[in-house]
């Protein structure tokens, strides 16, 4: 158990992540004591790690006190643990927006590279990727109006079986297909007053994601893509992707569906190509499906299909890692997707699950990221967008690399935030981009999120007052 004791309540977030990150698989308490003596205190099973005093300035504003003192913390357990962290003492999910920003600003590279490590101890490593994926962005985005444009999202919250290590809010088939009828009629009552409340503006991308969109049965599915056709202008539509992520629920009936409407990117997902790693999480599907899948959609026409894989599932190896990528170098995906594990107290996997020491779990977890960023590379794929997650594995990244126009738009509007999404079903979260800040909880904010439930029967329930919240604001 690890104790952690902070004088301030601004502190608790940062310090409880920080230590988090330097000791993953133990348990951690956190708690304020406004008369402490210390700025943060870390004690391990009632031993003192480190106590770190206050260090007030004259003059220094709350957010420069904070950033110093988290600089100072990250230094002190980084002297402890005697290690860094591959993304020194940042715990947000989107560190290329912060490159993206200082691009914006007009900071050159090496200055940024300068900036990234006294900022956020962010090696040179990591701020290289950064600033190279924030480049290839950039380009991206100059195609989109950010102003009347926006995206779509549409969520199937169904998968054939729920892996061990997800933590989505998603159902199996099995028990909810008496119920998806339902479901879909909640789903394409939101997507009509969507399509209304939108009519005025341009849509530049639609994302069917889940879950898993195409466990639906095919006179679903073609009620969904003919709903979203009739509701929606496609005028300008930059892109259509929908996930087809299980091998198993893909068939040729639905694949022609999705040509016909027409969708323009897919996904197919198997993870691993390893099969005693695809059984162990629960994927009941084999590799040759995964084959049989991927080139039964390159006969239908895709000329788009991204794959994910998961790095650090468990007993897998980087050995393990380097055959299944020569295994997808052999489909040749135009996109990948490149997942650190991150388990989340939702999933079914726990960190205990893993055997392997921290340490040697994060040696493990650097040189998986090598092999896969020198696979892709290899492919002709490079990096294009990338997102962090908390209790991500190793303290790494994702990563999404791409041929040259394959980049999927969509996935750099989910974590650059420069446009509108609106998003429907269930565990759908809409993101509304105003024109001028306005007060939310205290703070100014031009970024208004509206979250749908993520309980399947309780969003089919209640998708008149979900509704009514995107009302006001769109």
């Amino acid at each position: 158990m690890i104790s952690i004791i902070c004088k301030r309540e601004m502190s608790v977030y940062h310090a409880y992540h920080m230590v988090q990150a330097f000791f993953p698989s133990a348990k951690l308490q956190c708690r304020v004591e406004e008369e402490a003596s210390h700025y943060v205190g870390v004690w391990a099973d009632g031993k003192e790690i480190l106590l770190l005093s206050e260090d007030i300035r004259t003059g220094e504003s709350d957010r420069e006190y904070k950033q110093r003192m988290e600089r100072k913390l990250y230094d002190a357990l980084s002297d402890y643990k005697g290690k860094k962290l591959a993304w020194g003492k940042l715990s947000g999910v989107r560190p290329t927006k912060l490159a993206m920003k200082k691009m914006e600003e007009g900071m050159e590279k090496e200055e940024f590279l300068r900036w990234f490590y006294e900022t956020h101890r962010v090696g040179e490593e990591k701020g290289r990727l950064a600033w190279e994926i924030s480049e290839r962005e950039a380009k991206i985005l100059e195609k989109l109006d950010t102003q009347k444009g926006y995206s779509l999202y549409v969520g199937i919250p169904f998968c054939p079986t729920v892996c061990s290590y997800c933590s989505f809010g998603s159902g199996t088939w099995e028990t909810w297909e008496s119920r998806s009828d339902a479901y879909l009629d909640a789903l394409c009552r939101e997507l009509e007053f969507l399509g209304r409340a939108c009519k005025e503006k341009r849509l530049n991308t639609i994302y069917i994601g889940g879950g898993t969109p195409t466990a639906l049965h095919a006179r679903q599915l073609k009620r969904l893509l003919e709903v979203i056709d009739r509701q929606f202008s496609q005028e300008f539509l930059l892109e259509y992707t929908v996930e087809a992520g299980r091998p198993d629920s893909i068939t040729g009936e639905k694949l022609k569906l999705l040509k016909e409407h027409p969708v323009t990117r897919i996904s197919i997902n198997p993870q691993t190509m390893q099969q005693r790693t695809l059984d162990l999480v629960g994927r009941r599907h084999t590799v040759r499906q995964v084959e049989e899948a991927f080139l039964q959609a390159r006969e239908e026409g895709f000329d788009n299909i991204n794959m994910d894989l998961i790095l650090g599932l468990p007993g897998e190896e980087p050995k393990d890692v380097t055959d299944t990528m020569r295994q997808v170098e052999r489909l040749g995906p135009d996109s990948l997707t490149v997942h650190a594990l991150a388990i989340k107290r939702a999933a079914k996997l726990s960190v205990q699950d893993f055997g392997a020491g921290e340490e040697a779990f994060a040696r493990k977890m650097e040189e998986m990221t090598r092999i896969s960023a020198e696979a892709a590379r290899s492919m002709g794929l490079h990096p294009y967008y990338l997102y962090r997650q908390k209790n991500i594995a190793g303290n790494f990244e994702n990563v999404g690399y791409a041929k040259v126009d394959k980049a999927g738009i969509y996935n750099i509007l989910i974590m650059e935030e420069k446009q509108s999404i609106v998003a429907a079903g269930a565990g759908a979260s809409t993101k509304i981009l105003l024109k001028e800040a306005v007060e939310q909880k205290g703070k100014m904010t031009n970024l208004i999120r509206i979250e749908n439930s993520k309980a399947i029967d309780v969003y089919m329930d209640r998708v008149e007052e979900m509704l009514a919240r995107k009302e006001e604001w769109l």
